[in-house]
């Protein structure tokens, strides 16, 4: 496969993954920590592009993807855990949340009088926009080339516009006493912070995605086509770090303008500042492309999921039913939308996590089932505490004594019972091991 063709696979992930998301919390991110800044953005870095790549690079080497990887834990919780996952990053939550970001930042802003606050508006660009992606997401095999050689390097040159004029305008800005949360342990609330991004459940589902578009170029090697995805990868990787860092440093210079309720308020500030009305429309269309791009590659690998899962699915079948689904539920509200999205991200992270370090590891500990079992049950019932504990749900005792593990101020209560579990599942696999031997041993004994 010719370099070129890697590179446009990778610009094509990276606009993929770039969206709502990755525009609104690094600026956030850089208001809030201020002078703890670099720490924070570390740590945000390490779960907002790190762990992502490294969920791709899992995906590429287990043939079967992230259903096989479930598998090894159990068939049931691997269809349960992927259903969930892909429905949650798709129709029910991602799509909605990017569609309606979209409106927000692309159309909202230029509407007046009673077009400005009407249901209606937003009902019309949610026509438009989900009809737009329901016809770019007709023919996947085309999409390396519409996102990846086109669309990609007009999103990176407007964001190279809109970064490089707030570097030479803020430069002599200082960065100003961190708040409440990033004042100690600011590496901790970044990578909590790195979760908001949603990249990592979404690598689950790009995995096979970028793995289609390496099949399609004719390679059918295991081995090359695991080396090209990661390449892939870590363009798409390199690129946002860059873009994480610049938006985030960004934030941070504009820390001392004022006081500012989310991301979305930091770049809309910015980009006044700097264009004045013209600003508003670069940071429009910035916003709906990446939106866009991003929602068109989750319902394309819905489509393909979930076309595998039930063959008497179409992929066209279901890509109608999940434009649907994300135009209807994006007429909810941004706010309704944003009100589900941090409580499940705080279940499904750890989890993820765990299985993706676990396949790292699995030659090591023999692919025990016992291992991946012990650690994903201690991993699932904590961040299932912690997730239920962000819906409000009152706990008791349990909660209480969640927030008396390690890491439990830094929302990472999890960390020490995967561990445990781990190690428990690696003594009952040693046991079985030996167990084993033993009565292969007992065996050759008694026909000798």
């Amino acid at each position: 496969m010719k370099r070129n063709e890697v590179l446009f696979i990778g610009f094509m992930l990276f606009s993929m993954f770039f969206g709502a998301g990755n525009l609104i919390f690094p600026p956030f991110l850089g208001i809030q920590s201020g002078s703890s800044y670099w720490p924070a953005m570390a740590g945000f870095i390490v779960t907002g592009v790190g762990l992502p790549v490294l969920v791709i690079a899992a995906v590429s080497f287990v043939d079967g993807g992230i259903q096989a990887i479930g598998n090894r834990v159990h068939p049931v919780f691997s269809t349960v855990f992927t259903v969930i996952v892909y429905l949650c990053i798709g129709p029910f939550l991602a799509i909605p949340r990017n569609a309606n970001v979209a409106y927000e930042m692309g159309v909202k802003p230029f509407l007046s009088g009673s077009a400005h606050s009407s249901p209606v508006s937003l009902l019309l660009f949610s026509i438009v926009f989900f009809l737009l992606v329901y016809l770019t997401s007709l023919n996947p095999d085309k999409m390396s080339n519409t996102l990846g050689r086109w669309i990609t390097p007009v999103l990176l040159l407007a964001m190279a516009v809109l970064c490089a004029a707030g570097f030479f305008k803020l430069s002599g800005r200082p960065f100003t006493a961190p708040l409440a949360g990033y004042q100690t342990g600011s590496f901790y609330k970044g990578f909590i912070d790195g979760y908001s991004t949603m990249d990592a459940l979404a690598s689950l589902a790009f995995g096979i995605v970028i793995l289609t578009a390496v099949k399609h170029r004719g390679i059918a090697n295991r081995k090359q086509m695991t080396a090209y995805t990661l390449k892939a990868g870590l363009i798409a990787g390199a690129i946002l770090a860059l873009v994480y860092v610049a938006l985030g440093l960004i934030g941070a210079k504009m820390a001392s303008s004022g006081t500012f309720q989310n991301g979305t308020d930091v770049l809309t500030a910015v980009s006044s500042l700097l264009f004045g009305q013209a600003g508003k429309i670069l940071l429009g269309f910035i916003f709906m492309l990446a939106c866009f791009t991003t929602v068109v590659g989750l319902t394309t690998a819905c489509g393909q999921y979930f076309s595998n899962l039930v063959p008497k699915f179409s992929y066209h079948g279901v890509v109608i039913a999940v434009t649907l689904t994300g135009f209807t539920l994006s007429n909810l509200g941004l706010n309704t939308i944003l009100k589900f999205s941090v409580p499940f991200l705080e279940m499904a992270y750890p989890v993820t996590i765990m299985l993706v370090v676990l396949t790292f590891f699995h030659t090591a500990f023999r692919g025990s089932k016992k291992v991946y079992g012990f650690a994903l049950l201690f991993t699932g019932v904590f961040a299932l505490i912690e997730g239920l504990k962000g819906f409000g749900v009152p706990l008791g005792f349990i909660g209480a004594f969640a927030q008396k593990l390690p890491l439990a101020s830094a929302g990472l209560e999890w960390v020490v019972p995967a561990l445990c579990g781990t190690a428990i599942g690696l003594l009952f696999s040693r046991l079985e091991h030996r167990t084993k031997e033993t009565r292969a041993v007992q065996a050759r004994e008694q026909s000798l």
